[in-house]
């Protein structure tokens, strides 16, 4: 690959680390939010509406729907709740879930029996991404800053052609 190219892709390769802080971001948000709604919210007694855990070699999914009867009258319907997998193993069987529900919050019901599971599975997912942040942006920076020590150690080409000649 010649240096030039290399220097493009070097480049491009900061765009890596970008995502992996923005997943970093996003993750760390999502464990706060389920903590948050676990603390803050209210506790209730949720209806278990349908279960499927689809532990397939092709295809792995789960979810839940729950319908829960708020303190003031309300009945809110959580349809296909997705959660992790090994996490759905413990609500098989069950009718009713214990949750707090925090409406209108962007995680609006956690699950009683998986939370501290589900929260430690979400900061530490947060976790490996700022580990996989660091690493990654420490090659590119590493990469590109070899590429530059290149770049001056080599005489430009015209000035290596006239040399030549």
């Amino acid at each position: 690959m010649d240096s030039n190219a290399a220097r493009i892709v070097a480049r491009i390769l900061w765009f890596a680390p970008a995502l992996l802080l923005f997943l970093t971001l996003n993750q760390a948000k999502v464990s706060l939010d389920l903590r948050r709604t676990w603390q803050q919210g209210a506790p209730a007694l949720a209806e278990v509406l349908a279960f499927e855990n689809a532990n397939r070699v092709d295809v792995t999914y789960g979810y839940v729907s729950l319908r829960i009867p708020l303190e003031d009258g309300q009945v809110l319907t959580k349809e296909k709740l997705s959660l992790p997998t090994p996490l759905l193993e413990r609500l098989e069987d069950a009718q009713t879930l214990a949750v707090h529900v925090q409406p209108g919050a962007a995680q609006e019901v956690v699950i009683d029996r998986l939370m501290p599971a589900h929260w430690l599975i979400a900061a530490g997912q947060s976790g490996m991404a700022l580990l996989a942040t660091l690493l990654f942006g420490a090659g590119v920076f590493w990469w590109n800053r070899s590429l530059r020590r290149q770049a001056r150690q080599e005489p430009p080409a015209e000035a290596a052609a006239q040399a030549a000649s």
